[in-house]
Parts: structure tokens; C-alpha cells; sequence
């Protein structure tokens, strides 16, 4: 049966790839987001991971804004993109990952190196003029993954491009549970996991759900970076329920 999936994984990778081939340079960007949306839940769908989208936003959604979101797994960014797709800003090595590296590039992923400064700076100022398109840009400050039940600190770094684009934070959650509503640990990449370790382990894991909370936008008018940072923060967890030790 293992095996019978990985295939199906690799025939929609393929497919994927074939889409962003022939489809893409020809597709508008509204069409090119139908796509990326059809296409991730469909990924979604043979790794029998349902989304349930929440939104406990009150009202307070902007237009334009960048998107944050705790990070749990390589899965958070197809689950963001059944209801947004986005521009996301990813860790440089997951352009080497095979296919999937490929893919995001071509779904508009911006890779970033870590401990380049230089770099840092050049993936700003783009980001910056992408917001101010009215581009869907989304990163995960925490810079990694981590274990459901925690959320690591926030960079503050990226936070002052929605700053200088005049433009909110607009926070989501994301959270993988099972039948009886607790953390599905199957979602878990952390340490030393790869990519293949963490497919077979979702792929023979018992069905989950990927629920997604949109929160309240947060304003950056006048606002300092950090500060932007920790109310993003604060308001992951306090949806999470992860108090402020963990």
C-alpha cells in the first residue's frame, strides 16, 4: 500500500511539474492561483490530510498584507494555499529537495540563504515591491519547523518589509489534529527528519486534519518591527493554547 501512494505521489508531482511547463507561461495570475489551489488540494487529498478552515479574524482582514503563520511541516505551505496561494519565503536547501524544490520555485517560492546578510537584504527590498503589487507574500518567523504544543521565537526581520510596504500582519495558525481532536504528531518535521522520512510516516499514519485560523490583521503603522513580531507571536499561541514558558 506504501508503495501504491509513493506512486501517487510521484504522478502528481510529475503532473505538477508538466502544469508549470506548459500551463504557466501562458496562464494569468488569477488562473495560475486556480492551479496552484487545484493542485495543492489535491496533494493534500492523497496524503489523506483534510483542511478546515477557521476564521477568527472578527472582521479584521486586510486586502493587502503579509502573511505569517507558525510552522509545523513542508505541509503548511499547500495547506495555506488551498485558501490563499502565496509567494512564499522558504529556507534555501528546499529548492534542492527532488521535484517538490522544482515546484515551489515555479509557484513563485523565494528562497532565502541563511546567515547571509547580503542576501537578507535582497530578499527585503523584493519583498517590499512585491507587497506593494498587491503580491500574496507569506513567511513562517520562526525560521524552522518545530513540534506541535510549541511555537519558537519570531525573527523579527522580514516583519519591517510589511512596515515599509504600509501594509497589516495578517497572522494564520495552523495545527494538524486526529479523530479525537488532539495533535497529530505524523505532521511533526523536526530534527534530522527528510522530506521521503516524513511522507512515509503521513502517508501510513491514521487520516488528519489541517486546521487553518485566520486571525485578526495587525496594523504596522508607527510600529517597531519586534513588537510587530511579538503581537504576532502572542496571538499564534494564545489560539494554539501554548502558554508564553513553553
Amino acid at each position: 500500500m506504501i508503495v501504491w501512494h509513493f506512486f501517487r505521489i510521484f504522478i502528481h508531482l510529475m503532473a505538477g511539474m508538466l502544469t508549470c511547463a506548459c500551463q504557466f507561461p501562458f496562464s494569468s495570475p488569477e488562473r495560475r492561483e486556480r492551479l496552484i489551489r487545484r493542485w495543492s488540494q489535491q496533494l493534500l487529498a492523497i496524503c489523506t490530510v483534510d483542511v478546515a478552515f477557521q476564521d477568527a479574524s472578527e472582521g479584521v482582514v486586510a486586502k493587502t498584507a503579509l502573511i505569517v503563520s507558525n510552522h509545523v511541516s513542508w505541509l503548511d505551505i499547500f495547506v495555506i494555499n488551498t485558501l490563499h496561494p502565496c509567494h512564499f519565503v522558504a529556507k534555501a536547501d528546499i529548492r534542492s529537495w527532488p521535484l517538490v524544490g522544482w515546484l515551489c520555485e515555479q509557484a513563485g517560492t523565494i528562497f532565502l540563504a541563511r546567515g547571509k546578510q547580503r542576501e537578507v537584504r535582497r530578499i527585503y527590498e523584493g519583498l517590499v515591491h512585491q507587497i506593494q503589487a498587491g503580491k500574496r507574500i507569506a513567511f513562517f518567523p520562526e525560521g524552522t519547523t518545530a513540534a506541535q504544543g510549541t511555537v519558537l521565537p519570531f525573527h523579527a526581520n522580514l516583519f519591517e518589509a510589511a512596515i515599509e510596504a504600509k501594509v497589516p500582519v495578517q497572522p494564520f495558525v495552523i495545527r494538524y489534529i486526529d479523530a479525537s481532536g488532539q495533535f497529530h504528531t505524523a505532521a511533526d518535521f523536526i530534527g534530522e527528519m527528510t522530506f521521503v522520512d516524513s511522507l512515509r510516516v503521513i502517508l501510513t499514519a491514521p487520516r488528519m486534519t489541517a486546521e487553518l485560523i485566520r486571525l485578526p490583521a495587525i496594523s504596522t503603522e508607527g510600529a517597531h518591527r519586534r513588537d510587530v513580531a511579538q503581537q504576532a507571536r502572542s496571538a499564534v499561541m494564545q489560539a494554539l493554547g501554548v502558554s508564553a514558558e513553553t
